[in-house]
């Protein structure tokens, strides 16, 4: 079967539905395609006992997310505010403590130290453009280095550097090891801090969307109606350097699309399995072969009731030595059931993927009662995603740079090619990594594309 559109969409997450959107507003004819059987992406609801929404994927808007939040009050959605009353439970190293507010119960010096190297690590991120990072006056020197060997620089505690790892598997969903120090600034910078991006109350995680945040992917989908083509995998791209010259793209189910452009919106390295003819410039295919996904297992487990808060707690933990290192009370706007997510991050995802589904559940649970003691035991349900196992998603949360990469090919993160455009929440310039980054390169593209139609 062979189509014919305007522009055609690779990927109906929010990037490419936000474009779509964009685009048919201004009159233009779009087919947007998705590999699976279902739009959102990285953001998927599941179902609690009784049938709630609960989110297995992406979830949490914040109030500096202004592309975001604008498209929730567009779509008529409503939010509510992450469960935060209460003591909070740290656990760093052998200490355990609960409290209040935003900074645990630490070791003085330990304190200082994470003040100090949080204090550069803010600083530098200001200086660092969201734009163009590469630019920057240390691009060079932090982009050498992995984000492991400038916190070991930085930090001179033990107990600093381990709360910095635990801080880069919850934001990152990858290892300090992994990761350019100049990507790790980047990220920072683009959320206005790393207060922005760790906090709850005023950052990314004040609130979730009633119903779950795959309603807004949904209701775009909805809005956009028959130019939404479900289990179309792309599998080729054949374009000429003409911008002019338009596009023919090919799907796994058998249909064929030819337009004057097109738009890749998905992950990096997703978008590096397409086959292109010709082949892409050696630096646009040399960006992708060097920005992997972050590893997570997200797991909601939930409970007759949250019986943490009758005990005086917030839902919120941590720790620096469990595999399941960051939970939040996770429990739904119709309060039907308690609800605690939590997560395996990083290299102890590579860890929990190795495990059978019973070992990692008891893994899990005993991380769970180790918190919150016995009642944490019997849950009435347990719901796991293992992102990477996803066909097209291949990780979460997003896509990072290794070392070198933004120095060497960020010029062309989104930059055009002929009739080729790019979106996705890793070409973003506030909030990366975010649905708010990836609605902001929907719209951005869609500016892109409209002039050069006219």
């Amino acid at each position: 079967m062979e189509k014919s559109a305007d522009v055609v969409i690779v990927g109906a997450g929010v990037a490419g539905l936000v474009a779509a959107r964009d685009l048919v507003r201004n009159g233009v004819d779009v087919l947007a395609l998705e590999a699976r059987d279902r739009v959102g992406g990285r953001l998927l609801n599941g179902a609690l006992p009784g049938g709630t929404p609960i989110e297995v994927g992406g979830q949490w808007v914040g109030p500096t997310q202004q592309h975001v939040m604008e498209l929730i009050r567009e779509l008529g959605l409503r939010t509510y505010p992450t469960y935060g009353d209460g003591e909070h439970i740290g656990e760093f190293r052998t200490t355990r403590s609960q409290y209040r507010g935003r900074i645990p119960k630490l070791n003085p010096l330990v304190l200082a130290d994470i003040g100090q190297a949080q204090y550069r690590l803010d600083r530098i991120a200001r200086q660092v453009a969201a734009t163009d990072p590469w630019r920057a006056p240390q691009a060079e020197a932090l982009d050498r280095q992995t984000f492991c060997t400038w916190l070991h620089r930085t930090a001179r505690t033990t107990g600093g550097r381990d709360f910095f790892r635990l801080i880069t598997e919850a934001v990152f969903s990858a290892e300090p090891e992994d990761m350019s120090a100049l990507w790790a600034a980047f990220y920072v910078g683009a959320a206005g801090g790393l207060d922005q991006l760790i906090n709850v109350a005023g950052a990314a995680q004040q609130d979730r969307v009633v119903g779950g945040t795959q309603r807004i992917a949904l209701e775009l989908a909805e809005e956009l109606g028959d130019r939404v083509v479900l289990e179309a995998p792309v599998t080729d791209i054949d374009w000429q350097p003409a911008a002019t010259s338009g596009v023919r793209v090919t799907t796994r189910s058998g249909l064929t699309v030819r337009a004057g452009r097109a738009v890749v919106a998905v992950p990096p390295p997703l978008a590096a399995r397409i086959r292109f003819t010709p082949g892409l410039p050696g630096d646009r295919d040399q960006l992708v072969q060097r920005m992997p996904m972050g590893r997570v297992i997200k797991v909601n487990v939930a409970y007759d009731e949250p019986f943490w808060r009758r005990a005086g707690l917030s839902g919120q933990a941590n720790s620096t030595h469990r595999p399941f290192g960051t939970v939040f009370d996770n429990t739904p706007h119709d309060g039907s059931c308690g609800v605690l997510v939590g997560f395996l991050e990083g290299r102890h995802a590579d860890a929990g993927s190795r495990m059978n589904a019973d070992e990692r559940r008891a893994q899990v649970i005993n991380d769970l009662v180790g918190y919150f003691g016995p009642k944490a035991r019997n849950p009435i349900a347990y719901i796991e995603r293992d992102w990477a196992e996803e066909e097209y998603s291949r990780g979460c949360y997003g896509a990072f740079a290794m070392p070198g990469t933004l120095t060497r090919f960020g010029p062309v993160l989104r930059r055009p090619v002929g009739p080729l455009h790019w979106a996705g929440t890793e070409t973003a310039t506030r909030w990366a990594g975010y649905i708010d980054g990836a609605a902001e390169s929907g719209h951005r593209v869609a500016d892109e594309i409209l002039p050069r139609l006219s």
